[in-house]
């Protein structure tokens, strides 16, 4: 009886070993290629893809950049792999740069393919190359960066971002393929004359395409609009220059007879920094106020003729529109939406200068 007691929580023992998961396909990490920064371009029916890896050099990091084409990004990667001594892993990826002509062509794809794959973390950082890719990466091995390379800088807030510069992640750029009411920006970068990289603006994404561009000081209004701070920002008009302290977004929408209407206001507080001539904080309160309202109607007029919603507005009329006619806000409602936008400058201190 024993014996067949025994017996039987052997076999249970064995039964439920058999259920666990081994660890036989896990690599060790010294055994893994971690690229930061992904580049993709188009060339024909393939895909070209860039991978910068950094690597441990006499106590600095330099980066590494290797290359492969494939049918699929995926295939792409597994051919990198197969030349490699170690097997490529993108988890760690931080940044994807996209070619302005593939961005152009659509990315939708690709996108689609990031989210479901799992094999991209969805927080990594999109931009668009406005250069020649093959010569952007060139330039970016030759770099020596603490992190590995310029381009993780460049994208961290308490680091070498700037507000005139758009963030939007890879999970964004999902989100808004499958959005009837936004639409994203992504930062436009190409190689820097004195600088490593040079910022461009930003390309509006409609529905992961790229139908338009906007400038960099339209990107801070875009910024500001969204609530992000543009703390920081030198603004410069005729009468001086000032020094943007702190910023605040205010709407009021309304939707009266199928035409959606909204008021939005932007507050900023400012410190100047220089006058010239006989300037009064009057002066040079009314010309920034009417130098940021008139860049702003421009970049919405193009905004509205592109289709392309990177401000959210149909986030303010999700629930004043049918859910039906949603899919129409592009073409039926943003276009025709009447915007009424104002400037509130308020001067918190006019420095060590005197003015009248």
């Amino acid at each position: 009886m024993r014996t067949f007691k025994k017996l039987r929580v052997i076999i249970l023992i064995s039964f439920l070993a058999s259920t666990l998961c081994a660890c036989w396909d896990n690599k060790d990490i010294n055994h893994r290629v971690l690229p930061v920064v992904l580049g993709i371009s188009l060339l024909k029916d393939e895909y070209k893809l860039f991978l910068q890896i950094p690597q441990p050099s006499q106590g600095t990091i330099k980066t590494k950049v290797v290359m492969g084409t494939g049918k699929t990004i995926s295939q792409a990667v597994d051919k990198i792999s197969t030349n490699m001594e170690s097997s490529v892993d993108l988890l760690h990826l931080k940044v994807i740069v996209f070619e302005k002509k593939l961005a152009q062509k659509g990315m939708k794809d690709l996108i689609s393919g990031f989210m479901r794959s799992r094999d991209v973390s969805p927080k990594a950082m999109v931009a668009i190359c406005d250069d020649d890719i093959n010569l952007f990466f060139s330039k970016m091995k030759q770099s020596s960066e603490p992190q590995g390379t310029a381009l993780l800088e460049y994208f961290e807030k308490n680091a070498g971002w700037n507000p005139q510069i758009a963030l939007t992640s890879v999970w964004e750029t999902y989100r808004s393929i499958h959005s009837y009411t936004q639409d994203v920006a992504i930062p436009m970068l190409k190689i820097g004359k004195s600088t490593l990289v040079e910022q461009v603006g930003s390309a509006v994404i409609k529905q992961g395409k790229m139908v338009e561009q906007i400038n960099s000081d339209e990107t801070l209004l875009f910024n500001a609009f969204n609530d992000e701070s543009t703390n920081g920002k030198i603004e410069v008009t005729h009468d001086g220059s000032v020094l943007i302290l702190g910023n605040k977004m205010k709407h009021k929408s309304k939707f009266i007879n199928e035409k959606a209407y909204l008021k939005s206001k932007l507050k900023l507080k400012v410190s100047i920094l220089e006058t010239t001539g006989n300037a009064t904080l009057e002066s040079i309160k009314s010309d920034m106020e009417k130098l940021l309202t008139s860049r702003f109607n421009k970049m919405f007029t193009k905004l509205q003729n592109s289709e392309a919603d990177i401000l959210g507005l149909g986030q303010f009329y999700r629930k004043k529109i049918p859910r039906k006619e949603l899919k129409n806000w592009r073409s039926e409602y943003y276009s025709k939406l009447s915007m009424d936008f104002q400037v509130q400058v308020d001067i918190q201190n006019g420095g060590n200068l005197i003015t009248r």
